[in-house]
């Protein structure tokens, strides 16, 4: 990934979006191009929204692919 274009600005972009823990956890799914996003979001139009302003999203390197509401039921995010 950090060879992909404008690598900076993509890393930045998801830096704020996680001191804002608007991304509460992320990283890439072993053996795949996927990565797994867990996001705080009201609506799947906010999670759209915030992704579309990233460096990536525009080079066709950030897609969306699905969206799932989860319920966490053992553990916590803080």
């Amino acid at each position: 990934m950090e060879g992909q274009e404008d690598w900076t600005g993509h890393a930045s972009f998801m830096n704020a979006l996680s001191k804002e823990r608007f991304v509460v956890l992320g990283g890439p799914l072993e053996g795949t191009p996927d990565t797994l996003l867990v996001i705080r979001a009201r609506t799947v139009d906010d999670i759209l929204a915030r992704l579309s302003t990233d460096p990536w999203t525009s080079r066709d390197l950030l897609r969306v692919s699905q969206i799932a509401p989860w319920t966490l039921r053992l553990g916590s995010i803080p």
